[in-house]
């Protein structure tokens, strides 16, 4: 037994002889902030020493820098709690800067901004409330939450109400209500910190939807499924969606060799071909030109075009009989007596008496 012990403490002093002393000389003092847990060496590097043994050179030296951060942290004010030993840290002295921008406060909702006005502070209520019916406690919402009017196998009808209404089924609706109801102002809550407007999520509900809204919306179920709409069953006599179309086909990678040469040989051929001039489609493109010329000349000025020619009027057309005229045409031909003038030079037959 003594030699048991004799070898376990010549064991410790050889390995408390391999330990560095805490004690560490520098000629530079370190820049410590301890609030960072940061230590700053101005002390120059020892090139000689680095080139010779690079890895043994930098260990050394980030324990020795350690040590005495160390060191300073043993020197602050220590606490103890639940057997464990603390260091309160002084506040950091070195701006570190941010990866990433400080975050913006989050905006107020509605009732937020409305009870700041006002003064109105939020009061914690407790989760379990005394449910009389049951005579125990339990959770003010959620599952099996007191006081729960839908439980109730008996409901009284109020005065003045009608006596075959469903007030069970009324009640469910106006539940649904009130989840709708805040479901809503939610989202405006978010569109209102996004800057948007709710219109643009498209959540307010319309009493009638045109039919091209409805056919987009059955478009968009039909490519939501997993095969992009390729085996969803139309309807009767229903017709294509616009503006949807099918995606682009390439030909697969493993293919006929022959009929891949056959198309390339193909495009080459199309590239290197020369466009030949369709004289007979470009003299009808001349003539139709001209004619478009010659039309709106006509249009801009009608004298022009027909000099010489009497009774023309303030839109070059000539007067004939029984067609109105206007006192601003110098030159014009009274129509008969019995007779009425119509549109575009029609004559009207004689009224009868």
């Amino acid at each position: 037994m003594a030699d048991f012990v004799a070898n376990v403490l010549r064991e410790a002093q050889e390995r408390k002889a391999s330990f560095k002393s805490i004690e560490v000389e520098k000629g530079l003092e370190l820049e410590l902030d301890e609030g960072n847990l940061l230590a700053t060496d101005p002390n120059p590097i020892d090139v000689k020493k680095l080139s010779e043994n690079k890895e043994d050179y930098l260990l050394n030296l980030a324990r020795d820098n350690t040590q005495l951060l160390f060191n300073t942290i043993w020197e602050l004010p220590i606490e103890r709690v639940d057997d464990v030993v603390l260091v309160k840290l002084p506040p950091p002295t070195t701006v570190i800067p941010r990866e990433k921008p400080v975050p913006k406060a989050k905006p107020l909702t509605k009732w937020e901004q409305y009870a700041k006005t006002k003064g109105i502070v939020k009061k914690k209520k407790g989760r379990m409330v005394w449910d009389e019916t049951v005579k125990d406690w339990r959770p003010r919402w959620g599952y099996k939450r007191a006081n729960d009017d839908t439980k109730d196998w008996c409901i009284e009808v109020p005065a003045g109400a009608d006596p075959n209404e469903d007030l069970f089924a009324k009640r469910k609706t106006e539940k649904k209500e009130r989840i709708a109801k805040n479901e809503l102002k939610r989202l405006r809550n978010i569109a209102r910190s996004q800057k948007l407007k709710v219109s643009e999520l498209n959540h307010t509900p319309t009493l009638k939807e045109s039919r091209g809204e409805v056919n987009r919306k059955i478009a968009v179920a039909k490519l939501s499924t997993a095969s992009v709409g390729k085996f969803t069953e139309t309807l009767a006599k229903e017709k294509p969606a616009k503006n949807v179309g099918c995606k682009r086909k390439f030909t697969p990678n493993h293919s006929d060799i022959k009929a891949e040469a056959a198309h390339q040989l193909d495009l080459l051929g199309k590239l290197g071909k020369r466009e030949v001039l369709n004289v007979a489609k470009a003299a009808n493109m001349q003539m139709h030109e001209e004619e478009v010329s010659r039309a709106k000349m006509k249009k801009d000025n009608p004298l022009s075009l027909k000099k010489g020619k009497k009774n023309l009027g303030k839109s070059g057309k000539k007067f004939g009989k029984g067609d109105k005229f206007s006192k601003g045409d110098k030159k014009f031909s009274k129509p008969k007596k019995g007779f009425k003038s119509g549109r575009k030079g029609k004559v009207a037959k004689k009224a009868k008496r």
